[in-house]
């Protein structure tokens, strides 16, 4: 048993995940909804301080579900929004951000963002975790509340789904480096 009490444990993991659990959030709802969701989301958190896993890394991923049920919470019936880098790359393409040098960054970003709005909201999940969150397959999977080994099922999919989507041959992808 950890010679920590709840209280103490519970902040220790606060101080150490909340920039985290910020970060996820922020890159799936509005800037002014994010605060209200993480703050859900450690309240849930305390009231169930003894389920908290002792290590940083399966804390910060079961702060990830939380955070996840809490998204959905908030959000029931409407579709979440993209990830940061799809966004930006919706932005650069509607204000016509396109000079000379980066003309092949903003092409490239319009295709990842033409493809990832051709993917499903699934899809789009299992990818943001493994590249966006960088988290292992195990700590993933807690996340969706799934095994580890159908989280990689799901990945694999969702990666080909998008190099469909892409039009890339397999070994073209940069998402394959990520995290599995």
């Amino acid at each position: 048993m950890n010679a920590q009490s709840e209280p103490e444990r519970f902040r220790g993991v606060f101080r150490a995940a909340h920039p985290d659990v910020l970060r996820f959030v922020q890159r799936r709802t509005t800037p002014d909804r994010a605060e209200d969701v993480v703050a859900d989301t450690f309240m849930v958190a305390w009231r169930r301080v003894a389920d908290l896993p002792v290590d940083l890394d399966g804390a910060r991923a079961w702060l990830f579900g939380i955070a996840r049920n809490q998204l959905l919470n908030h959000r029931r019936g409407e579709r979440r929004s993209d990830a940061l880098a799809v966004r930006l790359a919706d932005a650069a393409a509607l204000h016509g951000d396109r000079t000379p040098d980066t003309a092949d960054a903003v092409v490239a970003r319009i295709s990842v963002a033409n493809a990832w709005h051709q993917l499903s909201e699934a899809d789009q999940e299992v990818l943001a975790l493994a590249v966006f969150e960088q988290l292992t397959s195990t700590h993933a999977a807690a996340v969706l509340n799934i095994s580890p080994g159908a989280y990689r099922v799901r990945l694999s999919r969702a990666r080909a789904q998008l190099r469909r989507h892409l039009g890339a041959e397999p070994t073209t992808l940069p998402l394959e480096e990520a995290h599995p």
